[in-house]
């Protein structure tokens, strides 16, 4: 019985997409030939697909990066809105003249919300009117009606007083640029809160009568 002799030996190598084919021809066992071609052709096809998977993944992989990204530079852009609007143009003591040119009525806080500064004013009415003013244009965004019902104790703790909220801001602002201020209608007095150009934050209280700054009783440092 004859055996089969090799006869020749071709071997082809191509790059496709990272991937290697290789392709075997060899006389006599044509069949074993084509099936060990059709093989490797698979695992070079194998390949490719795992390399096509792989780029797929890192894609996400950088997607979910840029999402991480993003929220994070949300979450910074709010901080830097109320940043700026703590050392913007407009003080607390403007924001309560634009509020009450807006809605007349008596101003009884005003805090920096959310980088706007949210006046509280009781109307001639006895209603109550939130106002949102922008820090930095001073411009009044809207205004809404709140539902409260303590209008007779405001009147009772600012009757006789000379010293509204907007002037209580500006006396606490020589200590610090005022970031909220508001009425105690149980002690008859203004709270102010000032922050300072390190980031620190202080309580004062401010008389009704004289408009004198105070440290607040809760507040550990002292004047």
């Amino acid at each position: 019985m004859k055996r089969n002799i090799v006869i020749a030996v071709v071997t082809a190598a191509a790059l496709v997409g990272g991937g290697t084919a290789t392709a075997l021809a060899v006389s006599g066992d044509d069949d074993r030939g084509a099936s060990v071609a059709r093989a490797e052709a698979r695992a070079g096809d194998d390949d490719g697909r795992d390399d096509d998977r792989d780029d797929r993944n890192e894609d996400r992989d950088d997607r979910d990066d840029r999402d991480d990204r993003g929220e994070d530079r949300s979450d910074d852009r709010g901080d830097d809105r109320d940043e700026r609007a703590v050392s913007g143009d407009v003080t607390a003591a403007e924001a309560l003249a634009a509020a009450l040119k807006h809605t007349p009525g008596t101003a009884v806080a005003a805090e920096l919300d959310d980088g706007a500064w949210e006046v509280d004013v009781l109307g001639h009415d006895d209603g109550w009117h939130s106002v949102r003013v922008d820090p930095g244009s001073g411009k009044v965004l809207g205004a809404s009606a709140d539902d409260e019902d303590d209008a007779r104790e405001v009147r009772a703790a600012l009757k006789g007083s000379s010293v509204t909220a907007g002037e209580a801001a500006r006396a606490a602002a020589g200590k610090g640029v005022v970031t909220s201020v508001e009425l105690d209608d149980d002690d008859r007095g203004w709270e102010a809160e000032t922050r300072a150009s390190g980031g620190g934050e202080r309580d004062w209280r401010v008389d009704l009568g004289s408009g004198k700054v105070t440290v607040d009783r809760g507040d550990s440092d002292d004047d």
